[in-house]
């Protein structure tokens, strides 16, 4: 029987790496024909990745899969560089030779008649690996690891640009992106694409993604229906929505501090079902001491159960933030007191095996699309609260789009906005009492995430005819 080997390319984020891992565990269990080969970019400024790569092989289900870390390259020099996403595109771009040679080795020492290389599959950011496939003659994907919403905006953005007369951060009008059934405000775009660094990236990356043979995407249609009716066009590549794409165990299995994590669980354990509110801002996400007092007070006032992951920006360059060392320091005087039985202050925390838990009724959450995914598999609604990247845009399907989140913000900028502790409350209040449509609707769309996945399932479907077309490319 012939066997096909598929070559995964990562980004250096945690919330890009995951599902990549995930995913190739996926087709392999769908299809045991198939073996992975990953190979990781290491940033030594994060270490949590290598943590994870560790933990994830060490525990792997299948010996079907093997990570190949990439060797560290120069990184680009300061001068070359404006924000962190520009240096991140610049060292994925610095890697192309090395993914070559680690694609070719493969190639010479593993793949024979009965054993075949039959795509590279690359992170949505890492588009220079297209040259690296067409110089093999490899057939090549994009693994799109957030919203049909967004792809659909990377995907306009070449048509927009030709349209624009000024900078995307001075429009003063609302934007038609077809990915989208309501006009979209330019606050509400990725910061990023409103810097002229990032805009470019994004632009650069949103033209090559037309010459792959097709767009793999951590989505499902009866989600993301508009969105992905309106990328589904003979312009653009085949799309393979096969999501939700999940990491159901998380940190709980790899995180070094597991005697928190296990405080934390024992502590909800104790608490009455669907009354505490979860607060987690992600991977990168961390908040002005300005802003963490308005939240604390804001919790005081609500009166809830809470479990809140607070975290503080890292001191090193481009690192993830850190835990708090002294959490009195940044947390109003005797907070921690007053609370004391009603919530946990806690550092990074196993963000999954929390909203699995039955004590947690409400989630107020940076939107980010793995959490976005978490949340809704297991049914807790989301008050919006984005940070970075494109979670304002992902607010805003939440809210206005399909209807599955309550409004905190929607176009919240770090810096430049400032959450009071009455809009904290009311925030607070609506997600767990409030809002009985927003919730039921959530509960409704976890079974239809879990069918989709499921034979006969949209994503199930989906993956079947990649593989079919993965087989006979």
């Amino acid at each position: 029987m012939t066997k096909f080997e598929v070559v995964f390319m990562t980004g250096p984020g945690i919330g890009h790496l995951v599902p990549v891992v995930e995913f190739a565990h996926h087709l392999i269990n769908h299809d045991p024909r198939f073996s992975a080969t990953i190979l990781i970019v290491t940033m030594p400024q994060r270490p949590i990745l290598n943590t994870y790569i560790q933990s994830r092989a060490a525990t792997s289900t299948s010996t079907n899969i093997k990570f190949v870390h990439l060797p560290i390259v120069d990184p680009p020099t300061p001068d070359q560089y404006e924000s962190s996403f520009g240096y991140s595109c610049l060292l994925l771009e610095k890697h192309r030779p090395h993914v070559k040679q680690a694609i070719t080795n493969l190639m010479e020492t593993e793949l024979d008649s009965d054993r075949r290389l039959v795509g590279i599959i690359t992170d949505m950011f890492c588009t220079s690996i297209i040259d690296v496939a067409n110089e093999l003659d490899i057939p090549c994907y994009v693994f799109f690891p957030s919203t049909a919403t967004f792809l659909g905006f990377m995907l306009h953005l070449p048509i927009l640009d030709t349209q624009l007369t000024t900078e995307l951060a001075k429009l003063d009008t609302e934007l038609a992106i077809p990915s989208f059934a309501n006009p979209v405000s330019p606050s509400l775009l990725p910061s990023i694409a409103l810097e002229k660094e990032g805009y470019s990236w994004f632009l650069h990356h949103g033209r090559r993604y037309f010459e792959t043979m097709g767009i793999i995407i951590n989505t499902f249609h009866d989600l993301e229906p508009y969105a992905l009716n309106s990328v589904s066009t003979s312009q653009v590549p085949p799309i393979y929505p096969i999501g939700p794409i999940l990491d159901l165990v998380g940190p709980a299995q790899w995180h070094p501090d597991q005697a928190n994590h296990e405080r934390i669980m024992k502590w909800l354990d104790d608490q009455p079902p669907s009354t505490v509110v979860f607060l987690s801002f992600g991977s990168q996400g961390c908040l002005s001491e300005s802003q963490v007092r308005e939240i604390a007070f804001g919790l005081e006032l609500a009166k809830v159960r809470f479990v809140w992951a607070l975290r503080e920006p890292s001191k090193a360059k481009f690192a993830l933030p850190d835990d708090y060392t002294s959490l009195e320091k940044v947390l109003p005087n005797g907070f921690l007191e007053r609370t004391t039985g009603i919530g946990l202050v806690c550092g990074w925390v196993s963000q999954v095996s929390i909203l699995a838990h039955k004590a947690i009724g409400g989630f107020i959450s940076h939107c980010g699309w793995n959490s976005i995914l978490e949340s809704l598999w297991h049914g807790i609604p989301i008050a919006t609260w984005p940070i970075y990247a494109e979670q304002q845009m992902n607010a805003f399907e939440m809210v206005k789009e399909l209807g599955l989140a309550i409004e905190i913000r929607l176009d919240y900028r770090k810096g430049s906005d400032l959450v009071l502790a009455k809009e904290v409350e009311r925030g607070i209040k609506h997600l767990m009492d409030g809002d009985d449509e927003v919730r039921r609707k959530v509960k409704e769309m976890s079974k239809k995430c879990r069918a989709a996945k499921m034979e006969n399932g949209s994503s199930y479907a989906s993956l079947g005819v990649l593989i079919e077309k993965l087989v006979t490319s």
